[in-house]
């Protein structure tokens, strides 16, 4: 039969059987044009369009063995959809478009899971009265499993032409095999692909949820936290006995750390939401001032230790000052909870070349090697065992702040002592 009497019997075959997706039926296309055929989506033919080997692969298909039709179907039980096509002799078949299955020599492929190779329909010994060919007028055929890593039968590489040709050879047959182990490989590897990728989107939705829940609790926490402060301000501005003294004291005391801890949750928020700690920026700030006022609310704190400071600032720096008061306060913070309660926690400032340095020492036991690596990251606890005060925010804060003034902050701890170090553009 010609190519041109194939393209007739096709149209005619094609207007009989076709069924353009998932849900349509034969009755439902009556008095629908070929050209107005429009099928529904279907995810294995997005999935295999999203491999660009199978359009060379097919095109290599047809070139080496000659035939002039050769696609990726997808064959379950009881549908044959094709997925990818090249079409040269005009059969008309487009992707996402399906026959009647057991008009098709694939599901035979399927029940046998081998593939079916015909050189000439006419001396074939179990082909030549066959249904299949006669109704689409084939004269030589050859179809392969696709066959997933998990053994699922997912559908066959495929090659149809109207004239004779050997495809029956060793080299056609090892290269058939070749290319439908090639798209299985790669159907597995999209499968995979597609499966982290929606497991990363989800994971991804619940940070965001999880870091907008924590930003919404931190912000309505600040207005009945503000009320228990003014009272107990009011409180104390009123004539007490001792002990109800000593609870608004306490009461005070308690707003206070509640108030830093509102704090450090919503600047974790914002700087997992935002990009980044927001700063004020200014362009000459006097530190001196800012540092030695931090050390000194913490030596009120903390009358019990040892806080010793050497500030050398020859001039402004360019920096959001209330940030770096945040970041020198968190890191004393840490050295007075963490270090020796018999040793000095010492201050440093200074201006080197371009650079502005801020460091802290204490002495104490050493930060364990395997915990450095992990300092500055959010909710971070200590490896020792001890109770922790707060919620693991402070050092990350800190390093957040210091990445937002384009600095860095580090750590590095011997049995001498434990440094924390900030340096940034001056």
């Amino acid at each position: 039969m010609s190519r041109e009497a194939l393209g007739a019997l096709a149209d005619t075959c094609l207007d009989r059987f076709r069924q353009p997706g998932f849900s349509a039926t034969n009755a439902a296309m009556d008095g629908v044009s070929h050209q107005d055929r429009t099928p529904p989506v279907d995810p294995d033919v997005v999935l295999i369009s999203s491999i660009e080997a199978i359009t060379n692969i097919l095109s290599v298909v047809c070139s080496m063995t000659g035939m002039g039709f050769a696609a990726v179907a997808r064959v379950t039980d009881s549908r044959w959809t094709a997925c990818a096509v090249r079409d040269q002799i005009d059969f008309g078949l487009k992707p996402g478009e399906e026959l009647p299955l057991k008009t098709t020599l694939c599901d035979t492929v399927r029940g046998q899971g081998a593939p079916v190779v015909i050189d000439d329909v006419a001396n074939d010994p179990v082909y030549a009265n066959h249904d299949t060919p006669a109704t689409y007028g084939l004269q030589s055929y050859i179809s392969f499993p696709i066959v997933l890593a998990d053994g699922e039968f997912f559908g066959t590489l495929c090659a149809i032409d109207p004239e004779p040709h050997i495809v029956s050879s060793p080299e056609t047959l090892a290269t058939f095999k070749l290319f439908s182990e090639l798209i299985a490989f790669h159907l597995d590897a999209a499968r995979e692909l597609a499966k982290s990728q929606a497991a990363l989107l989800d994971a991804d939705e619940a940070a965001v949820l999880r870091d907008q829940f924590i930003a919404v609790l931190g912000h309505d926490l600040r207005n009945p936290l503000a009320s228990i402060q003014a009272g107990a301000h009011l409180l104390k501005a009123t004539p007490l006995n001792d002990r109800a003294n000593r609870i608004v004291d306490q009461m005070q005391q308690s707003g206070s750390r509640m108030g830093r801890l509102i704090d450090d949750v919503l600047d974790f928020a914002r700087g997992r939401l935002g990009g980044g700690v927001p700063l004020q920026l200014q362009a000459g700030a006097e530190l001196h001032a800012v540092i030695e006022q931090v050390v000194q609310e913490l030596r009120t704190a903390w009358p019990q230790r040892r806080i010793t400071s050497d500030i050398s600032l020859a001039r402004p720096i360019a920096c959001d000052p209330d940030r770096v008061a945040q970041l020198l306060s968190n890191l004393v913070a840490n050295a007075l909870a963490h270090g020796a309660e018999d040793g000095v926690v010492h201050v440093e400032a200074r201006c080197v070349g371009e650079r502005f340095e801020l460091s802290v020492t204490n002495a104490g036991d050493p930060i364990p090697a395997q915990a450095l690596p992990n300092l500055f990251k959010p909710f971070a606890r200590p490896l020792k065992g001890e109770p922790q005060a707060g919620l693991g925010l402070g050092l990350y804060i800190a390093s957040q702040i210091a990445e937002g003034h384009g600095g860095a902050l580090s750590a590095d701890s011997t049995p001498e002592r434990t440094r924390f170090r900030f340096v940034m553009p001056a």
